[in-house]
């Protein structure tokens, strides 16, 4: 190494590169510092310094928050390598401790997070009580994102739906299995069905999530397979309020069908089985090595995995998905 590159290395400290990525994710000074335990006149010197180190601006500074300078990018996607090493570092060395303590962060979709993971990070989270997990909701393309950036560990998501034909693969394992409902009221017309295909369900108004959700974006593909607009009146950041929003009367909707179980109370409804192939979806956990991720992550990937039950539809075994750019 020469002697330019070593004083640059000299002049560049790890905890003012985690701090300055914990600025760029939540976009405030003041957000990162309350993350992070420190002062917000803290993390803006350390801020400073950095830039005085690669003598350049990195931030644009407003008052609503800040934002990145072409240079704070290329930090930024630097910064994430470093750190990421820097785990998978750990991770290996974390198999000699004494003890399995850390934190683990996560992004998951809502459909994992309101059916699955309250009991199994419950669980996960009594027997291994020295360790904290940091989770967030995100819609499946953004976890993907997240995990392929560095800003989460694992993901669990709708992976077929979510995938952006990015060039970077990550690796996936099963998680759990959900199967799409069509939820109406139970004075509708359509109450009386025992199944449905959805072709069927575009005369009606549509109370949908997030455009771009999994379900969303599973609902246009078929309707636009089918050659049929899509009449998705309404859009709805919750489960509840969706449901809610059908027991109105302002349109049906897709569901999981066990997060419509887990409802039952929120109004005067009634599921009917898709009978299309793509109302039945897999969760998978997401990472970008499994086997560099440390310890305290692999024991909750270990925890997460399936559970034996009785023979339905197949499983993809553990598989590389190409996520979003």
């Amino acid at each position: 190494m020469k002697s330019s590159e070593r004083s640059f290395a000299r002049r560049i400290d790890l905890t003012s590169l985690q701090l300055f990525v914990a600025v760029c994710e939540l976009g405030s000074i003041g957000r990162a510092a309350e993350r992070e335990f420190i002062a917000a006149s803290a993390v803006s010197k350390r801020l400073s310094d950095l830039e005085t180190a690669v003598d350049t601006a990195l931030l644009y500074r407003h008052s609503r928050g800040v934002t990145l300078t072409p240079a704070g990018e290329s930090l930024l996607h630097h910064a994430r390598t470093v750190l990421f090493g820097l785990e998978r570092m750990q991770g290996e060395l974390s198999e000699y401790a004494d003890g399995v303590r850390g934190h683990v962060r996560m992004h998951a979709n809502i459909s994992a997070i309101f059916q699955f993971l309250p009991e199994d990070l419950g669980a996960f989270a009594r027997e291994h009580s020295q360790i904290k997990i940091d989770l967030q909701e995100h819609l499946s393309s953004d976890v993907l994102h997240a995990v392929q950036e560095g800003a989460a560990d694992l993901g669990i998501c709708n992976v077929g739906m979510a995938n952006g034909g990015g060039a970077l693969a990550l690796q996936s394992r099963p998680y759990r299995a959900d199967n799409l409902v069509l939820v109406v009221p139970r004075a509708h017309d359509l109450s009386a069905l025992d199944a449905i295909n959805f072709e069927e369900v575009l005369d009606w108004d549509i109370v949908g999530l997030h455009a771009n959700s999994s379900i969303s974006l599973a609902m246009r593909a078929a309707a636009a397979a089918a050659g049929r607009p899509l009449r998705q009146r309404i859009q709805v950041t919750g489960l509840d309020a969706m449901c809610r929003m059908i027991d109105n009367g302002l349109g049906v909707g897709l569901l999981p069908d066990r997060a419509f179980a887990l409802m039952r109370g929120v109004g005067n409804l009634q599921a009917i089985p898709l009978t299309d192939a793509w109302a039945h979806r897999e969760l998978r956990v997401v990472a970008r090595d499994f086997d560099a991720l440390p310890v305290t992550a692999r024991l909750l990937v270990e925890h997460l995995a399936p559970r034996p039950e009785p023979p339905s539809a197949p499983t993809a075994p553990d598989t590389k998905i190409q996520s979003p750019t």
